[in-house]
């Protein structure tokens, strides 16, 4: 990927990355084990981002 990247693809980009994390620990807890996983949760290798 080119090292100068145009500032809408970063955000996105930026936005991915920091969507792509787990469910807080007191998330859980509150909702009681209702949700535990991430619906949107990717892997870098298996799902790849629209263009």
């Amino acid at each position: 990927m080119a090292r100068n990247k145009p500032l809408g693809k970063k955000l996105r980009l930026l936005k991915a990355l920091n969507s792509n994390r787990r469910v807080p620990a007191w998330i859980v807890i509150k909702t009681n084990r209702r949700f535990t996983r991430h619906p949107k949760v990717r892997n870098w290798r298996r799902n790849k981002l629209k263009k």
